[in-house]
C-alpha cells in the first residue's frame, strides 16, 4: 500500500509541475480556468497521498509494537517505527503547506490582491519540498517495509523454536 501511495504521490507531483508550466502561460485572453482545475486536483492528490502515508506508518507502527509485545521482540523494533515518523514527518507536512499556501495565494493573484512573484516563488520551493519529500518518503517506506519483513521473520523464527 505504501508503494501505491508514492506513485500516487509522483503522479501529484507532476500534476504540480503541469500546474506551474500552465500558470507561466496564463494571460487575460486564456483565463486561469484549467490552471485552476489542475491546481485543485493536484493540490489535493498530494494533500491525500502525504497523509495517507502517515496514517500507513502510523498503523505499520502500531502493528509492529504489537507483535513486539505479543511475541518477546526486541523493543528497537518498536522505536525503529518512530524514527521513520521523526525522519518523514517534518518534511511531509512541509509540502503539504507549501502547496496548501501556494494554491491559497494564488486566488489573492488571480483578485490581482497579491503579486504574482510570491504565487511563483511558493510554487517552487512547494515542488522543490514535494520531490524532497516523495524521496525521503520512498526511503523511508522501503525502510518500513524490511522491518516489516525482519519482524515476520523473527516471529516464524519464535514460533519454530517454540515447537521444537
Amino acid at each position: 500500500m505504501g508503494r501505491a501511495l508514492l506513485i500516487l504521490g509522483w503522479l501529484a507531483t507532476t500534476g504540480l509541475l503541469v500546474t506551474g508550466l500552465l500558470g507561466f502561460q496564463v494571460s487575460p485572453e486564456s483565463g486561469i480556468g484549467l490552471h485552476l482545475l489542475v491546481g485543485l486536483f493536484s493540490s489535493l492528490l498530494i494533500l491525500f497521498s502525504h497523509c495517507w502515508i502517515m496514517f500507513y506508518l502510523i498503523g505499520t507502527g502500531k502493528a509492529v509494537k504489537g507483535a513486539v509485545a505479543e511475541h518477546g521482540l526486541s523493543p528497537d523494533l518498536s522505536a525503529r517505527t518512530i524514527e521513520f515518523k521523526n525522519r518523514s514527518y517534518p518534511w511531509l507536512l512541509r509540502a503539504m503547506g507549501l502547496v496548501m499556501a501556494t494554491f491559497i495565494l494564488g486566488g489573492g493573484v488571480a483578485t490581482r490582491v497579491r503579486p504574482s512573484w510570491v504565487h511563483a516563488l511558493l510554487f517552487a520551493l512547494a515542488l522543490a519540498g514535494q520531490i524532497r519529500s516523495l524521496l525521503l518518503e520512498g526511503e523511508v517506506i522501503l525502510a518500513n517495509d524490511r522491518l516489516m519483513q525482519q519482524v515476520d521473520a523473527e516471529i516464524r523464527t519464535a514460533e519454530e523454536s517454540v515447537v521444537l
